[in-house]
């Protein structure tokens, strides 16, 4: 027996077996979130050779001269990403996500392949070109995600599953960039070789979707009677009469929900700090602690291995607390989250106390600020499906496209500090001010977070829920 938060009280018989279909989803999701990701982050290590004056050999074309527009090309991602967020989400709901997925992850592919070509042929504004296409592709690649971990995942299993599917974030990332600076070190291979090894991986993924991939339960040919019933009774949702009824989006109901609210600002707040640091750790390692390229891309990655080992530990433990009845929803949510924003705060502004001379204590405070930011797995970004497994892939577009306004803007600061200030990305004091600025923005949304937000399923989840309001019913449909 599992009480949820509530007067609602659900038994979940467990199918037997330890692997079932709905383990086979979350594989490929998590996949999913590895693959976006690899692409993603390919361009982040990518560009610092894409834009040496010293190639590795003759036979790999680079372009110096668009050192200038570096900040802009990585920026370039998020114009396209902001665009799609909220739009996938609702056709995600509406007609299933499974083709969406599967048509938007081919065109963030292929378009990984392009950027070599698209470089040469149209310059750095071709390659832009790319980035803001790969972006708006990959805009419906998270709210796809999260309506389907919505479907799938009983609220006994919401965080680890849902802390497992989103480790292929921080694994991509650990994979993407010493691969990258190794390919790009390669007198045989270059930069562009990247771009084409994980734009295909990306087709291959697509392939793989369309066979196995599946909309929900109800939706899957193979399932077994025992597994549907124990993901549904585990949902509190009836989702055959959720499609049947085709509900509408409750958006005032949303707008003026205070515990999305928290999970929007945390959204933004969050974005802003990880953002800051994936796409410009690459530039500090090489400007303040002088490792050239191959070492960058390995320590790079090393607080985002550490991100992946936590997010899965994270996952367990906070099932395990609700589980166990020792936290309630709501409780675990915060804690989690406190931890994903005040622990890499107190780190980043540890960070300007240290020499730039004092390499392996650096590295130590990048790994806690980046890996601890894990946290959220099990805070604000499960959080939508608590709220409303019925939206939650539009709570999440929306969340998401709001962030991500502040994903774009993070690189774009630090050249607005670098015009202010006249400091150089050499400049020790130019990255004092940006970790202080990112520290300062996790402490005030953690805040947010343990004032506003809840675990609780919200009325507005109700296909009926005006009627019930009236009469005064609960809605856990």
């Amino acid at each position: 027996m599992f009480e949820m938060e509530g007067d609602e009280k659900t038994e979940l018989q467990k199918p037997g077996g330890w692997f079932g279909v709905r383990h086979i989803q979350y594989v490929l999701l998590f996949s999913a979130a590895l693959f976006a990701y690899l692409i993603r982050i390919a361009f982040n290590v990518g560009i610092i050779a894409m834009i040496s004056s010293t190639p590795p050999s003759e036979n790999i074309t680079t372009y110096p001269d668009w050192s200038s527009k570096k900040n802009i090309m990585l920026s370039a991602f998020f114009w396209g990403y902001v665009c799609t967020q909220i739009i996938a989400g609702q056709l995600a709901e509406k007609f299933g996500p499974k083709w969406f997925l599967a048509g938007t992850f081919f065109i963030g592919s292929l378009f990984s392949i392009l950027i070599p070509t698209f470089g040469t042929e149209f310059g750095y504004q071709g390659v832009i070109a790319c980035r803001v296409i790969q972006g708006m592709a990959q805009g419906f690649v998270f709210p796809c995600m999260h309506n389907l971990l919505g479907k799938w995942c009983p609220i006994v299993d919401r965080a680890k599953a849902c802390g497992f599917a989103y480790a292929g974030v921080p694994l991509g990332t650990v994979v993407a960039m010493p691969i990258t600076g190794l390919i790009c070190n390669s007198r045989n291979a270059g930069w562009p070789v990247a771009y084409y090894l994980f734009g295909a991986l990306g087709i291959v993924w697509t392939l793989i979707w369309m066979m196995y991939g599946s909309d929900g339960p109800s939706h899957h040919k193979y399932i077994s009677v025992v597994e549907k019933n124990y993901i549904m009774s585990g949902l509190q949702s009836a989702e055959d009469d959720v499609e049947k009824e085709k509900i509408p989006t409750p958006w005032l109901s949303i707008f003026t929900s205070v515990p999305f609210w928290a999970i929007l600002i945390n959204d933004c707040g969050e974005s802003w700090g990880y953002w800051t640091l994936l796409t410009e750790i690459p530039s500090f390692m090489e400007n303040i602690l002088n490792f050239d390229i191959a070492q960058n891309s390995v320590l790079s990655a090393l607080p985002y291995f550490v991100f992946w080992l936590l997010s899965t530990l994270m996952g367990l433990i906070a099932d395990y607390l609700i589980l166990m009845k020792y936290t309630t929803v709501t409780v675990s949510r915060k804690i989690f989250n406190s931890i994903a924003m005040f622990v890499p705060a107190v780190a980043l502004v540890s960070l300007t106390f240290v020499g730039s001379t004092e390499k392996a204590l650096t590295i130590t405070l990048l790994v806690i600020a980046v890996g601890c930011t894990a946290g959220i797995f099990c805070g604000y970004t499960v959080n939508h499906i608590d709220l409303s497994p019925n939206f939650a892939g539009t709570l999440l577009g929306m969340a998401n496209t709001a962030s991500n306004f502040f994903s774009l803007l993070a690189p774009l600061y630090i050249d607005a500090v670098i015009q202010m200030t006249g400091y150089k990305e050499t400049d020790k004091e130019l990255w004092t001010i940006v970790f202080c600025t990112s520290a300062g923005v996790l402490a005030v949304v953690g805040i947010v977070f343990i004032v506003a937000s809840s675990g609780e399923m919200q009325p507005w989840n109700c296909p009926d829920f005006n009627e019930n309001k009236k009469n005064k019913k609960n809605c856990l449909i």
